[in-house]
């Protein structure tokens, strides 16, 4: 009785998807449809009778083509767990010139507004992705489509058939029942490998991706390098430097009082030993701004759990094991961490975070966790946008869940072989 429950359960959810399947699939030919209806309704007198029709199906095809590829997608990832990349292009920055002329990576503009639609407009037309997705919404109907159509064809039939009086054809119409209840569950999933190949970017584009990538992920490496350069150099000029200039003028001053005023010498001399101390304070919180001596001696477990004891929150650190990553890897997250503890404090306004250091067969997977009000998002300039394209430079990724109220979960993931 359980299993035939359970049949018929999924039999039913079948049945739902390839309804699902083919009214998306249909779609465009639907349109196609409605266009030659509507010239034949006019007429061939009617001089719009071809034109209309003809000016109404390109438009409806460009018009529905991406947003039904993006439907297929999503069913696909949802019932199937596939995750098919769309590869659609993006436009890049558009900057306002010296002139007043805003560019859009094609062409100057007079407006923020004609440059942004000029850029979508290039990229679309200009996309591969585009032209994939129209060969897909012609090949769909004829494939998946006609597949998927057949348990709610046959169950259309059938209550027909059941209808008449006759019957043969009553018998004919409780058998294309039976064949719909039994196709329900299996008709749907052409939609999957049809999909996967159709809808997937071609290697030439995937690797066009990859390099466009590559290449801003190296612009961003330039220019963090370049930033945290100038930080070191504001660090040392207004801090160190400007102490040690004092340092040096105090002892010269001290020197020529020595032998008249010895008072203020040996006053002097207090006041350039407490300045040589600071000076040291800084540097070393330099230095450890830099590369924090725990994390080079101990590692990122230790070193996390040495930055937690620092931290104004309650902090629980967990860790299978003791990692030992690359340099490069170990730096990257610690600072991560460092900020999303930062933020939990100075933002959420959190009393409580917990910390979580793991290695798979993927990678490292550090979770930070804690009870504040919520609300983080990774916006454009934000340290949250930072951190994702510093992650990004290692393939690393950065999933923020924070819902208003809280709690925030951060989920960051780096590939690592040397785990």
């Amino acid at each position: 009785m359980r299993q035939l429950g359970s049949w018929v359960a999924r039999a039913g959810v079948g049945f739902v998807r390839a309804c699902v399947v083919a009214a998306v699939s249909m779609l465009v030919p639907a349109v196609w449809a409605a266009a030659v209806a509507l010239g034949i309704r006019w007429g061939a007198g009617n001089p719009w009778s071809w034109t209309a029709p003809f000016v109404l199906v390109c438009v409806g095809t460009l018009a529905l083509s991406r947003p039904v590829c993006r439907v297929i997608r999503f069913l696909v990832a949802r019932w199937t767990a596939t995750v098919i990349p769309a590869g659609y292009r993006q436009g890049g920055p558009v900057t306002r010139m010296s002139t007043g002329y805003w560019w859009n990576g094609f062409g100057y503009e007079r407006s923020r507004r004609d440059a942004v639609m000029d850029q979508k407009w290039r990229t679309w037309w200009g996309d591969p992705a585009t032209w994939r997705d129209l060969r897909f919404t012609g090949i769909a109907p004829l494939t998946a489509g006609v597949v998927a159509a057949f348990p709610p064809a046959m169950v259309a039939a059938a209550v027909l058939a059941l209808d008449l009086p006759v019957p043969a054809a009553r018998l004919v119409g409780a058998l294309g029942l039976v064949v719909a209840v039994a196709s329900a569950p299996y008709a749907w999933r052409t939609v999957e490998p049809v999909a996967v190949r159709f809808l997937r970017p071609s290697p030439a584009m995937a690797l066009a991706d990859r390099v466009e990538e590559l290449t801003a992920r190296r612009a961003d490496a330039t220019v963090a390098q370049a930033a945290e350069i100038r930080r070191i150099e504001r660090d040392l000029h207004d801090g160190a430097q400007a102490r040690l200039v004092a340092l040096g003028l105090s002892l010269a001053t001290a020197e020529k009082l020595m032998e008249t005023h010895p008072d203020q010498a040996r006053a002097l001399m207090r006041d350039a030993r407490a300045g040589a101390t600071a000076s040291l304070t800084e540097l070393r919180e330099l230095i450890r701004g830099i590369s924090p001596p725990v994390l080079n001696e101990r590692g990122l477990v230790d070193a996390v759990r040495a930055l937690a004891l620092d931290v104004p929150l309650d902090v629980a650190v967990g860790a299978g094991t003791s990692l030992r990553l690359d340099p490069p890897i170990e730096s990257a997250v610690y600072f991560g961490v460092a900020e999303l503890l930062t933020n939990a404090v100075k933002h959420a306004h959190a009393s409580r975070a917990r910390v979580r250091l793991a290695g798979d067969e993927t990678g490292l997977v550090v979770e930070v966790e804690d009870d504040g009000r919520g609300g983080a998002d990774a916006r454009a300039g934000g340290g949250l946008a930072g951190l994702r394209r510093r992650l990004a430079v290692f393939d690393g990724t950065l999933e923020i869940t924070s819902p208003p109220g809280g709690p925030t979960h951060v989920r960051m993931t780096v590939p690592c072989a040397s785990l």
